[in-house]
C-alpha cells in the first residue's frame, strides 16, 4: 500500500461542532484505505532539533488554546503509539544528518487531534507527531522529500495547518458561513490554482508571489506544513492532486488537498 499525502486545514477546537466540516473530514478518510499509521506535522509544534511525540507511554493531549468552554479541554484521543514509525523517521532523517529528539512528555496538540477525531474516531490508527524545526519553505520541502519512503510502508503523512490564517478576520458574530474577506478569497483562489498546477517554485515563494500573502499569513506557521506534504508527494512521484475540501469558516479558507 502506498498511502497518499494530505494537507488539511484543521480548524480550532469548535470544528467539532460544525457538522458539515466534520462530515467532510469523515468522508475524506473513508475514501482511501486506512493507513498503517499517521505521521502528523502540525502548525502548532515548532521545535529544533526535530522532535517526535511519545513512543513509550500514552500522555494527555496538549490543549494548546485558551479561553474556550470547558468541554474542549475534556476531549480525549488515545491513539496507539507508533514507535516503529519513530524509528523509521529517525533513520531517514538521520541519513541526512538531521537529529531527531524523542519528547516523551508532549501529547498531540489540537492541530493533530482535532482533525483525527473526525477522520479516525475510534482512535485505532497509531499516530506520531513531528515538530517543524524551521518555517523555511525549501528546508521543509526537502524534509518532506526525505520522508517520502514512509508512504510505501503505509504511513499517511499529514500536514495540518490552515490555508488562510489571519485571526483578525475571525468574527463569531458574523457566523461560520459569512462571506470571507477579499484577501482571504484572493489567496485561496491563488492557492487552489497554484497547487493544482504543481508550481512548486511559486508555492515556495508564496510571500512574494501570492496575492494578499502577508494578510492571509501574518506568520507562516499554518502554511508551512504544506511544504512537507509537497516534498513527500514530489519525491514519491505522486501524479495526482485533488482539492478535497474547500469553502470558508469564519472567513478563513479551509481548503485541503490530497496528493497521490
Amino acid at each position: 500500500m502506498t498511502a497518499p499525502v494530505l494537507y488539511l486545514s484543521h480548524g480550532a477546537p469548535p470544528l467539532a461542532d460544525d457538522t458539515r466540516w466534520t462530515q467532510q473530514l469523515a468522508d475524506w478518510s473513508a475514501a482511501f484505505e486506512k493507513p498503517k499509521n499517521v505521521l502528523m506535522i502540525s502548525a502548532h509544534w515548532e521545535e529544533a532539533p526535530i522532535s517526535v511525540s511519545p513512543t513509550t507511554r500514552l500522555v494527555p493531549l496538549t490543549y494548546d488554546f485558551w479561553g474556550f468552554p470547558q468541554k474542549y479541554y475534556e476531549v480525549e484521543y488515545a491513539a496507539p503509539l507508533a514507535p516503529e514509525l519513530a524509528d523509521s523517521v529517525t533513520g531517514l532523517l538521520g541519513g541526512r544528518g538531521l537529529e531527531v529528539h524523542r519528547d516523551e512528555t508532549r501529547g498531540l496538540d489540537h492541530g493533530a487531534y482535532v482533525p483525527l477525531v473526525e477522520m479516525y474516531p475510534d482512535a485505532d490508527v497509531p499516530v506520531l507527531q513531528m515538530s517543524m524545526p524551521t518555517l523555511d519553505p525549501a528546508t521543509l520541502f526537502e524534509i518532506g522529500r526525505t520522508l517520502a519512503p514512509l508512504r510505501d510502508e503505509g504511513t499517511l503523512i499529514v500536514g495540518s495547518g490552515f490555508t488562510t490564517h489571519n485571526l483578525r478576520w475571525f468574527n463569531p458574530a458574523a457566523g461560520a458561513d459569512a462571506p470571507p474577506p477579499t484577501p482571504s478569497a484572493e489567496f485561496d483562489h491563488w492557492a487552489a490554482e497554484t497547487v493544482a498546477a504543481g508550481d512548486i517554485d511559486s508555492l515556495i515563494q508564496m510571500l512574494d508571489r501570492a496575492p494578499a500573502a502577508h494578510e492571509a499569513h501574518p506568520r507562516t506557521e499554518h502554511w508551512a506544513p504544506l511544504y512537507l506534504a509537497l516534498g513527500a508527494a514530489d519525491a514519491s512521484g505522486a501524479s495526482t492532486v485533488e482539492s478535497t475540501i474547500d469553502g470558508f469558516w469564519f472567513g478563513l479558507s479551509k481548503r485541503s488537498w490530497q496528493f497521490g
